[in-house]
């Protein structure tokens, strides 16, 4: 069988083209790519099926598992491929490590530290028991998320590209830092000895439930990581988005999902988020309920992707 591997824009990836084995696989065809080009090894490339000129529908993706002769028109002993080069790739796991890694090391920084005294605090630090467990209980979500992605999650993608690595550093390492802050500064107002043991109470919970949540989630995928969540996906959006099914997208869902979550642990009835006064990001029980069931709702899409 011979193949002919093309850009989107007709250009030929290979010069003359590759020679396989009727019965290859498309995972054949790509380590035979990689071989030929060096820099493209399998994850890095996408390989699709060719679209007549106008059409406005969405390309046959090449599923590394099927022969190429699936996709061959007939008895025809030639294929033409359509290859996109991904970029540089990691492994999900590598990723959520990265992320998940800056908060559970830079919390303890600005509670251990004297980190105050560097921004201009020249006061005595006391430290307050609701700091100590919101510390604790940091830690162990953070912990707790590092083990479930290399012991628990189970992708259907095996990798991302690499800026995804930047981008969601940023994003949880600013925040992380962001909160550590003010839950551990000097002039940090505790909340009351019972609203602490409600808050960490209710806290605890939620981390089971979400752990239980995962467990779900990883037996509706083979080992392999096949198998899907639409069943799950299409539920969650009925229940919270019933009137915009149709125009939903997973992003928008997750954050949506994030900020009902907010307004329920912060009690206010305020539509934008960045309303709210950043002195209830300083509050031990915020910190608590954060982490709970409604975060293992909004990581669904996210971590188990379709």
């Amino acid at each position: 069988m011979k193949v002919t591997v093309v850009s989107r824009s007709g250009r030929e990836v290979i010069k003359g083209g590759l020679e396989l084995n009727d019965s290859a696989t498309v995972a054949e065809l790509q380590e035979a790519i990689h071989k030929r080009t060096k820099k493209f090894y399998p994850s890095r490339q996408r390989l699709t099926l060719p679209l007549p000129p106008g059409s406005k529908e969405r390309p046959t993706v090449l599923s590394y598992k099927k022969s190429l002769k699936e996709y061959c028109d007939g008895n025809s002993g030639n294929l033409t491929v359509v290859f996109k080069d991904l970029g540089p790739q990691v492994s999900y796991r590598t990723l959520f490590f990265f992320e998940y890694v800056g908060p559970l090391l830079l919390y303890p920084v600005f509670y251990y530290f004297p980190v105050y005294q560097f921004l201009g605090y020249k006061g005595e630090r006391v430290i307050h028991p609701v700091q100590t467990y919101a510390l604790y209980y940091w830690c162990f979500h953070y912990f707790k998320r590092i083990m479930e992605t290399f012991f628990v999650h189970r992708f259907s993608h095996a990798t991302s590209p690499v800026s995804n690595v930047f981008r969601n550093c940023a994003y949880y390492w600013t925040f992380g830092a962001y909160i550590a802050y003010y839950v551990n500064h000097p002039l940090y107002t505790p909340v009351s000895d019972l609203q602490m043991k409600i808050g960490f109470g209710f806290g605890v919970l939620c981390q089971i439930s979400n752990f239980y949540c995962h467990i779900l989630l990883k037996n509706l995928r083979s080992p392999d990581g096949t198998g899907g969540l639409l069943q799950v996906t299409y539920f969650l959006l009925l229940l919270f988005y019933h009137d915009q099914l149709g125009a939903c997208k997973a992003s928008s869902f997750e954050e949506a999902i994030r900020w009902k979550g907010w307004k329920a642990q912060v009690s206010t009835p305020m539509d934008n988020p960045t309303a709210i006064p950043i002195e209830v990001i300083g509050k031990a029980s915020t910190c608590w309920f954060s982490f709970g069931f409604n975060d293992s709702i909004s990581r669904l899409l996210e971590v188990h992707s379709l």
